[in-house]
């Protein structure tokens, strides 16, 4: 009897194979072309952590946006990003490494270090960062997009790695670009950054 049965789930498996999502491949290197791919302006659209910690710091942020810089000669990435938590909006200017083989983030912070996993799905306005994929307990994984609003067929992409990896849509928590108080302060950092262009073109000190 064990026969008959174990042919039929057999049967099965290509068509449970093509209706599955497919699962992320966390060991594909980073690249000069994968860091140009996510260099620019990027908004937090989505996330779904399970360490505590992450979890606690994710809730609290209402909405996000931040600028990566690659640096090839150096592995590294210059992260400006602004966040609204709470009332307010903190800027934070830092540095991320780039560990190419390993194909994560790396940023050191108060003598800690957090990692991600850089994730590139098929749309190349998104990409994914993961945390943990092997820790079920830990696991977590942050969406972006370079629009302030994802559409659904992005975040579809989203869910079917949130879905590979076990975790469930009611794990998510969304961000709302409508609290977004960051944009004065983006506006003020684009002015400074113009001037001291033009300081650096003309050698002169403008007022």
């Amino acid at each position: 009897m064990a026969l008959p049965w174990a042919l039929a789930v057999l049967s099965l498996l290509p068509l449970l194979d093509a209706q599955s999502p497919a699962c992320p491949n966390f060991s594909v290197p980073i690249t000069n072309a994968s860091m140009d791919q996510i260099s620019g302006k990027w908004f937090y659209i989505a996330s779904a952590y399970r360490l505590p910690e992450y979890k606690k710091e994710a809730s609290e942020i209402h909405a996000a946006f931040f600028y990566f810089t690659p640096n090839h000669t150096e592995d590294t990435i210059l992260l400006r990003q602004y966040m609204t938590m709470g009332d307010q909006c903190i800027y934070i200017s830092s540095s991320l490494e780039v560990h190419g083989e390993n194909a994560t983030l790396t940023k050191s912070e108060n003598d800690t270090e957090d990692f991600g996993h850089l994730l590139l799905p098929k749309d190349p306005k998104t990409f994914i960062l993961a945390s943990f994929p092997e820790d079920k307990q830990k696991m977590g994984l942050s969406f972006f997009a370079d629009k302030p609003e994802a559409t659904p067929e992005q975040m579809q992409q989203f869910y079917d790695y949130l879905t590979c990896m076990g975790m469930d849509k009611s794990e998510v928590m969304y961000s709302d670009e409508k609290k977004n108080l960051c944009l004065l302060l983006e506006k003020q950092h684009d002015e400074e950054r113009k001037k001291e262009d033009e300081r650096s073109k003309t050698g002169t000190a403008l007022d």
